[in-house]
């Protein structure tokens, strides 16, 4: 299946329809054949169909376009102006650059490339949602009343409706992985611009990823300087992996997703809602089913757990600092190398603000809603703690674990500062500092 093939309607329905759910004599005849064929398509439930979610996530992001590899010299300029951004934002946050090892290596890649890495980066996190929503939906289907399965069988001519029922069961792990993390990856890669699209710990040995096309886009849109923005991104990219590969920051955020994806449950009249219009005789209804189950704001809707807006607070609270705190230090730094710092500092946070509602389901997927008023939140915190204590005092949110505010020490950064007053700060040691940290690299020598 190429490209194409995951353009438009999706995979999965273009499956069911080459395939053709229901026989002459009997709706169930070739059931059984009919789902052995998914989940060959989905990678047979061992692989969960990985390959397939990337080829799908692939196709959404690119949009259905051929896409060129990045021309070598763009390589080479975004290095020089990451050894830049790497110094600054080591000098303004007192804070190492995680690089497994291998110091650190920026990478241009394209939208298709983009989204293979972050399906990668992301496939715990996907695989752990995937066990919990896949849990609810089977829950949902051995709740079925058996008079309504009955009724459903004789309105289908007599057939055996258990047998679709256990097709479906077992299909849901694979169908759901592949569309889910394809979707979701998909649509964030059409306007992403680097790893940290979305304040998710990744892996320290892999490169930062920086999507040319979709930055040179946006630069043309707002007519920002082309060197400035790749600067920018830079600063924005490496401040990001500092922050949260700080060991207590990235171990906070990676559980509290962890336990958020976990902690799905099912809340039957509220599926029982959305399910209520599909006809699962009719090959439409199979196909409204599978668009279902791929839109993260209907399963949400249903199936958030009390438990998993009880820990949203706590995620808020690590991931509106975090972003508050890159904020300042962007400003502080980009105010120094840019002299279009003020307008792209406006347009950038206008595109946040202004995020579409894909995007925005993709966040909720996670237990992440990076809307203007949290990232305010967050800013405030800041703010509050640098007009009360100066800079020196935000040290403390990287030194330990219980540095990082409780969610109403967010909203008071007094009694942050007063809980955490003579608690050690001693940070990691850095290199010696070796000189004079250059403005802004000579790309023309």
């Amino acid at each position: 299946m190429d490209a194409a093939d995951c353009a438009g309607t999706g995979p999965t329905m273009q499956v069911v329809s080459a395939f053709g759910p229901f026989g002459d004599d009997d709706p169930f005849a070739g059931m059984a054949a009919m789902f052995n064929q998914l989940l060959g398509a989905f990678g047979g439930g061992g692989g969960m169909g990985w390959e397939h979610a990337k080829q799908f996530a692939g196709a959404l992001a690119n949009e259905g376009e051929s896409e060129p590899n990045v021309d070598p010299l763009e390589r080479i300029r975004i290095e020089q102006l990451a050894r830049v951004a790497e110094l600054h934002i080591t000098r303004a946050t007192g804070l190492s650059v995680p690089t497994g090892g291998h110091g650190v290596s920026v990478l241009p890649v394209n939208r298709t490339q983009w989204a293979a890495a972050t399906l990668d980066a992301y496939r715990p996190l996907f695989e752990q949602l995937t066990d919990s929503l896949g849990a609810v939906m089977r829950e949902q289907i051995a709740d079925v009343d058996p008079d309504e399965l009955a009724e459903l069988g004789e309105s289908l001519g007599g057939g055996d409706p258990s047998a679709f029922l256990s097709g479906l069961n077992q299909m849901l792990g694979p169908v759901m992985l592949s569309m889910m993390a394809g979707s979701t990856v998909g649509h964030l890669g059409q306007r992403a611009f680097g790893s940290y699209e979305l304040p998710i710990p990744r892996p320290a040995e892999e490169p930062v990823l920086i999507v040319v096309s979709n930055l040179d886009r946006f630069g043309a849109d707002w007519s920002l300087s082309s060197e400035d923005i790749r600067l920018w991104i830079c600063l924005h990219e490496l401040a990001h992996r500092a922050v949260i590969g700080v060991p207590h920051v990235r171990a906070r955020i990676s559980d509290l997703l962890a336990r958020h994806a976990t902690g799905f449950t099912a809340d039957p009249e509220a599926m029982t809602d959305r399910l209520g219009d599909i006809d699962l005789s009719d090959p439409e209804g199979v196909e409204a089913l599978q668009q279902l189950l791929s839109d993260p704001d209907v399963v949400l809707g249903a199936i958030r757990s009390p438990a998993q807006l009880e820990l949203l607070p706590h995620l808020d609270a690590v991931v509106t600092v975090v972003e508050g705190y890159i904020d300042h230090v962007l400003d502080q730094v980009t105010a120094q190398l840019l002299p279009s710092a003020g307008q792209m500092t406006e347009a950038l946070r206008r595109r946040r603000v202004e995020t579409d509602q894909a995007s925005r389901f993709v966040e909720r997927l996670f237990g992440l809603e990076l809307t203007q008023d949290k990232l305010d939140r967050g800013t405030a915190f800041i703010d509050g703690v640098v007009g009360r204590a100066g800079e020196d005092a935000l040290a403390a949110l990287w030194a330990s674990p219980e540095g990082l505010p409780t969610p109403p020490e967010v909203d008071a950064p007094g009694l942050w500062l007063a809980r955490t007053a003579g608690e050690s700060q001693d940070l990691p040691e850095l290199p010696p500092d070796t000189g004079e940290i250059p403005d802004f690299p000579d790309l023309d020598s």
